[in-house]
């Protein structure tokens, strides 16, 4: 299997979609820094993952928002696991589409960062090398800059089903005022001498080239939430059966093949009594009555298991999302 990138996914929990779901899915890649690497190398005394940091501030900020329903960091995660995923070809749009497609989301961010540091290109930063991007930066070599930051991304927002560029997006950030570049104190918590990154800390964010960072993630976050329109929208009828219940656990006998994707809330149904024509026999209506609800939670082509909450379900129940 080609090998294909890796994705940062959210830290945060899946929006829940309802009976209709209004809000289109998106889960999001890692942004590619590799335009950028040798200025983060230069800044920070080693490689640090500024891709996922960008990716991270534009989850936040988009969960916030309240346009989309971005998928859980967990369920994206254990898809990478399984199927051996790099960490390259992060902007590709064909391998998004195929990720998007395994997750059952409507479509996948991918994007770039362009600029990313002061503006006049000068480094002249000293003190210890990066550790991991939990950490803090090294308290050494980092001072008042009279240079401005400058921070650019771009974006593009990929049909998972066709592989079409929905929409693009471009952010950019520059410092409004001359002040701290990075921030300082505190150690390493990923093994660098010095410390790390943290672009979600207020450490960071009170620093110049933060504050042009949460410009650009904001400008790119408006247009890709102006852009939800553009998503199609998908109305499928789910209808299964429940094939195993484990407590609150339950797999059906539906999965991404029907349509079912991580997130939906299905109801689960016991078919009662029958009421018959008794002149021919045929059935005129189906009485049955509604247990509770599932949340699916992991997806496979003909299977998915969720979470229950209501009365208690047996095999054979039937679970659909129309009431």
């Amino acid at each position: 299997m080609k090998k294909l990138f890796g994705i940062t996914f959210l830290m945060l929990a899946l929006v829940p979609s309802g009976w209709a779901q209004n809000k289109k899915r998106v889960a999001i890649m890692n942004f590619d820094y590799a335009t950028v690497r040798s200025s983060v190398a230069a800044l920070f005394g080693g490689d640090a993952d500024v891709g996922k940091g960008i990716a991270d501030l534009l989850v936040t900020r988009l969960v916030t928002d309240g346009v989309y329903s971005v998928i859980e960091r967990k369920a994206l995660d254990k898809i990478i696991a399984e199927q051996n995923f790099s960490n390259s070809d992060r902007a590709n749009p064909d391998s998004a589409a195929k990720i998007g497609r395994i997750l059952g989301v409507d479509a996948i961010i991918v994007g770039s960062i362009t600029q990313f540091g002061r503006d006049d290109k000068s480094v002249g930063v000293g003190g210890g090398a990066l550790g991991g991007l939990t950490g803090r930066f090294g308290s050494g070599g980092v001072g008042k800059r009279q240079a401005k930051a400058v921070v650019g991304i771009n974006a593009r927002m990929v049909n998972t089903e066709t592989g079409e560029i929905l929409a693009v997006a471009e952010g950019k950030g520059e410092s409004k005022r001359s002040g701290l570049l990075l921030g300082g104190g505190g150690g390493s918590s990923g093994g660098g001498g010095g410390g790390g990154l943290d672009m979600s800390s207020s450490n960071f964010a009170d620093t110049i080239l933060g504050e042009a960072v949460a410009q650009a993630v904001n400008d790119m976050a408006k247009q890709l939430d102006d852009s939800a329109s553009r998503l199609p929208t998908q109305v499928l009828n789910i209808s299964g059966l429940v094939a195993d219940v484990s407590g609150n656990t339950l797999i059906l006998n539906v999965g991404s093949k029907a349509g079912v994707k991580v997130g939906d809330h299905l109801g689960v149904f016991r078919q009662g009594r029958q009421i018959k024509d008794p002149a021919t026999g045929k059935v005129l209506k189906s009485i049955e009555t509604r247990l509770g609800d599932v949340t699916i939670t992991e997806v496979e082509d003909t299977s998915s298991t969720g979470t229950y909450t209501g009365q208690a379900p047996k095999v054979g129940d039937a679970v659909r999302n129309s009431q």
